[in-house]
C-alpha cells in the first residue's frame, strides 16, 4: 500500500484522530470545515467519516479540550487506503480556545464538563460526583454506604431522582433493600475515568427511570496511555495502592486494540472514635478493539467489595450533654458489606447507509447488608432499635440503539432511536431488628423481588441551520412488579406504563452566545413492594422540568452558563428515620436558578464558581407547612486550579450549602457549612507525587442531618431534634504514581 497526497476537489474517505504521543484514539473530538457546512464529532474509535462533505470545504479545524487546536488544508493530507491520521498533542486547556456550538448530542453542560474533568484533581470515587455543578453529597455511614446527594432542591436521599450510570450499566438499585435508587458509585476507579456526561431535567429520550433533577454517565477509558503503579497513605492510617496495566503491546500510528488490568485497595480506620475499619478492593479487566473497519467490540469484567463500621448518626443532645464526643457513637456495632461484579460486552457497527447500531448486553451480581440504629432505644428499650437490610440481586439488560444523520432538502436532520430492558431478581430482600448484628429479635419485612423495565425511544433532531436545532422525542416505558411476601405468605404484582415526551430547542447566536429551551416530562419508579399495593396508581409518578439558559463566552478568558429551572412532581420520596426507609409522599414543585462561571485568571491559573438557588416547596399542604426536608436552598461550589502538563500543579477548593429546613415547619434547621479542601502534586514525565488536605481550616461540621425522633437508653420517653454525622476534621494524603 502507498501513501499518496491527495487533490483538493478529492475528499477522503475519513480521518482518524489520535493522541500524538500515545497513539490513542480520541473520541468526541470537533472536526469542523472551513465554511461550517461540516460539523461532526470523532466516535470512539477517533474516526469521523466524510462521506456527506461538501465539495466546498477546504480546511478543516479540529479541537478538543485538553489538546492543541489545528486546522488542517484538505489537500495536504497524506493517505492510506484513502484515510488519513492526525495527531493531537496534549496540552492545558485554556478557554480562549473554547467557542460555542449549538448542538442536542454535546448537551447544555458539555463545555464545562470537560474543562473540569481536565482540570480538577480527581482524589477518590466520591469527589467524582462532584464535577456536577451543583451536585453535594454527604457520606453517613462509615464510608461504605451509598452517598447521600443533593441536587437542584432535592435531597436525593441515595438516588431516588437522579440517573446514575457507567459505561451504560445502570448504577441506581431498584427496590432496593435501603432505599429506592441505591446508587453506590464505590466500584469505580477515580484513575480510570475518561469522561463525566451529565445534565440536568427531565430532557432527554435514552435517560429513562430517576432521571427527574438530571442524570450522570461515567465512561471509562478504552485505553492507558501508560501503565502506572500508584500509592497513598495518610493520617487516620489510611492506605491506598492502584495499578493499572497494558496487557497489548501498542503498535503503529494508531493503537486499534486494547487489553488492560487495574486493580485497587484501600483501608482506612476513619476519624470517629470508633474505628471503622473501612476497607475497599476493586478489579477490572476492559478489552476494546476494532474488529474490522465497521464493527468495535467492547468487553469489560469489574470486581468490587467493601466492608467497614459505622458511628451512625448521633444527636445533638448527646453531644452537649458530654454522653458523646462530636465524633463518638451512641450504638457502634453499624456498619456492614457490600460486593457487585458485573460483566458487560458492546457492539457497535456502523451500517453500509452511515447509520450506526449500538448493542450492549451487561449483568450484574450485587450483595448487600447493612447495620444502622436512627432510633437507638425508642422501639425496643431492652435490646436497642438496631436493624439489618440486606438482599441477593441479579441484574440483566440491554442497551440498543440505532443513529443516522441524513438531509431532508437542505435541512440536516438525525435520527436516534433505541430499546432498553432491565431485569432485577432480589432474592431475600429483608428489613430486620437485630441486636450486635448477630441477634435476630423481630423481621420487618422480607420477601423476593422481581422487576422488569423495557424503554423504548424515538428522537428527531432538524439543524435549521449552524446556528439553530430542533429536538422532539417521546419515549415509554413499561415495567411489571412482582413481590413473594414471605411474612405475609402471598405473592402480589402489578403493571404499569408512563409516556416521557420531550421538546428541545438550542440556538446559537454566534460563537460566544448559546440559548437554550428544553421541556420534558420523566418520571421515577415506586418500590416494587409500595408498587403492588398501589393497583396501577403512582407506581411511576411523574416529573415535568423546564430549564430556559443560555452559555456565554465573556472576552478570550470567561465562560458562564446560567438557567431558570422549574420542575413539578407527582410524588415525592420522604425520609422515615425511624424505619430506615423511604416512602411515597405528595406533589411538590421547584423552581430555581443555576449558574457557573469558568475563568481563566493568567496562563495555567483557572478560576471557577457553581451558585445553585432553589425554592422546594409541598404542594397540597398549608404554606406554613410545605417546606421539604433537608432540601438544600442554596449551594455554592468553587476554587482556583493551577495546572501544568509537568511541573507544580494544584488547586484550592470551596463547598458551601446554606442552613436548610429540617422539617415540614422549618421549626428545625439543618446548620450549613463551608469547608475547604486543597491539593498540590509535581509531575514529570515518568512519576507525580502529590499532597491532598480536605478541611483545611479544620471546621467542624455536620455532613449529613436527619430531624429524628430518638430515645437513649437513659431517657423515659423520645425526643425529636438533630441528629448527624461528623464531616472529616482536617485529613492529609500523600500520594507517589510511576508511570511506565
Amino acid at each position: 500500500m502507498t501513501s499518496i497526497s491527495i487533490k483538493a476537489q478529492n475528499h477522503p474517505k475519513g480521518i482518524y484522530i489520535v493522541n500524538a504521543n500515545f497513539k490513542v484514539p480520541l473520541q468526541d473530538v470537533s472536526v469542523v470545515s472551513n465554511e461550517m457546512s461540516f460539523n461532526k464529532i470523532t466516535d470512539n474509535n477517533g474516526f469521523v467519516d466524510f462521506k456527506n462533505m461538501p465539495a466546498t470545504a477546504k480546511q478543516l479545524l479540529i479541537s478538543c479540550v485538553g489538546y492543541q487546536s489545528i486546522t488542517v488544508e484538505l489537500s495536504s493530507l497524506i493517505l492510506l487506503d484513502n484515510i488519513a491520521i492526525i495527531g493531537l498533542t496534549p496540552k492545558v486547556s485554556s478557554l480562549q480556545e473554547v467557542k460555542v456550538i449549538a448542538s442536542a448530542n454535546n448537551g447544555i453542560f458539555k463545555t464545562i464538563s470537560d474543562l473540569d474533568i481536565h482540570l480538577r484533581p480527581i482524589n477518590n470515587s466520591q469527589e467524582v460526583l462532584r464535577i456536577v455543578p451543583g451536585l453535594f453529597i454527604g457520606q453517613h455511614a462509615g464510608g461504605g454506604k451509598a452517598e447521600q446527594i443533593f441536587l437542584r432542591g432535592f435531597d436525593l436521599d441515595h438516588g431516588t431522582d437522579i440517573n446514575i450510570s457507567v459505561d451504560g450499566i445502570p448504577v441506581n438499585m431498584v427496590s432496593h433493600a435501603h432505599g429506592q435508587g441505591y446508587a453506590d458509585l464505590h466500584f469505580v476507579i477515580p484513575e480510570l475515568i475518561d469522561k463525566v456526561n451529565f445534565n440536568k431535567g427531565p430532557y432527554y429520550a435514552d435517560k429513562g427511570n430517576f432521571t427527574t433533577a438530571g442524570f450522570v454517565a461515567f465512561k471509562t477509558k478504552d485505553y492507558l496511555e501508560n501503565n502506572f503503579a500508584k500509592i497513598e497513605g495518610g493520617q487516620f492510617s489510611t492506605f491506598r495502592a492502584i495499578t493499572g496495566i497494558n496487557l497489548l503491546k501498542p503498535q503503529g500510528d494508531r493503537r486499534s486494540h486494547s487489553l488492560y488490568f487495574a486493580g485497587e485497595g484501600s483501608f482506612t480506620k476513619g476519624y470517629f472514635e470508633s474505628p471503622q475499619n473501612f476497607s475497599r478492593f476493586n478489579g477490572v479487566l476492559k478489552y476494546h478493539g476494532s474488529i474490522n473497519s465497521q464493527n468495535t467490540l467492547t468487553a469489560t469484567v469489574t470486581g468490587f467489595t467493601s466492608m467497614w463500621n459505622a458511628s451512625g448518626q448521633i444527636p445533638d443532645r448527646a453531644v452537649e450533654s458530654g454522653l458523646v464526643g462530636f465524633y463518638g457513637a451512641i450504638d457502634n456495632t453499624e456498619g456492614g458489606k457490600t460486593s457487585r461484579h458485573n460483566a458487560t460486552i458492546e457492539l457497535q457497527t456502523k451500517l453500509n447507509n452511515s447509520g450506526i447500531l449500538h448493542n450492549q448486553f451487561y449483568y450484574s451480581k450485587y450483595k448487600f447488608e447493612l447495620y444502622s440504629n436512627f432510633t437507638f432505644y425508642k422501639e425496643d428499650p431492652i435490646n436497642g432499635d438496631q436493624i439489618r437490610q440486606k438482599e441477593s440481586r441479579n441484574i440483566v439488560g440491554y442497551n440498543g440503539s440505532y443513529q443516522k444523520e441524513f438531509y431532508l432538502g437542505k435541512i440536516k436532520t438525525e435520527t436516534k432511536t433505541g430499546v432498553q430492558v432491565r431485569y432485577d431478581a432480589v432474592d431475600n430482600i429483608e428489613l430486620t431488628r437485630t441486636k450486635d448484628r448477630t441477634i435476630n429479635t423481630d423481621a420487618l419485612m422480607l420477601g423476593d423481588v422481581n422487576e422488569l423495565n423495557i424503554g423504548a425511544y424515538y428522537s428527531q433532531r432538524f439543524s435549521f441551520s449552524n446556528k439553530l436545532d430542533i429536538t422532539g422525542a417521546i419515549r415509554t416505558d413499561y415495567f411489571y412488579n412482582r413481590y413473594n411476601d414471605k411474612l405475609a405468605s402471598q405473592i402480589l404484582t402489578s403493571n404499569s406504563t408512563i409516556l416521557s415526551p420531550k421538546f428541545n430547542i438550542n440556538y446559537r447566536v454566534n460563537d460566544k452566545v448559546q440559548l437554550y429551551l428544553y421541556n420534558g416530562r420523566g418520571f421515577h419508579s415506586n418500590d416494587t413492594r409500595v408498587a403492588v399495593q398501589q393497583n396501577g396508581k403512582k407506581v411511576l409518578p411523574p416529573a415535568y422540568g423546564t430549564d430556559l439558559g443560555a452559555v456565554f463566552k465573556v472576552g478570550k478568558n470567561l465562560v458562564l452558563q446560567s438557567a431558570l429551572w422549574y420542575l413539578w412532581l407527582e410524588q415525592e420520596f420522604v425520609y422515615v428515620g425511624d424505619e430506615g426507609v423511604v416512602e411515597a409522599g405528595g406533589q411538590t414543585r421547584r423552581i430555581g436558578f443555576d449558574f457557573s462561571a469558568r475563568y481563566e485568571v493568567v496562563k495555567n491559573l483557572f478560576a471557577d464558581m457553581d451558585i445553585s438557588l432553589a425554592n422546594p416547596r409541598a404542594l397540597g399542604v398549608a404554606k406554613a407547612e410545605s417546606y421539604l426536608p433537608l432540601a438544600p436552598r442554596f449551594t455554592s461550589i468553587g476554587g482556583l486550579t493551577y495546572r501544568k502538563e509537568q511541573g507544580w500543579n494544584g488547586s484550592l477548593r470551596y463547598r458551601f450549602m446554606d442552613n436548610r429546613p429540617a422539617n415540614e415547619n422549618n421549626s428545625v434547621v439543618a446548620k450549613g457549612y463551608f469547608v475547604v479542601d486543597a491539593a498540590v502534586n509535581y509531575t514529570k514525565k515518568k512519576w507525580e507525587a502529590g499532597l491532598s488536605i480536605q478541611n483545611l481550616l479544620n471546621t467542624k461540621w455536620k455532613e449529613t442531618q436527619f430531624d429524628t425522633e430518638s430515645q437513649l437508653q437513659t431517657e423515659a420517653a423520645p425526643v425529636s431534634e438533630i441528629h448527624f454525622t461528623p464531616g472529616t476534621p482536617f485529613f492529609s494524603r500523600l500520594s507517589f504514581t510511576v508511570f511506565f
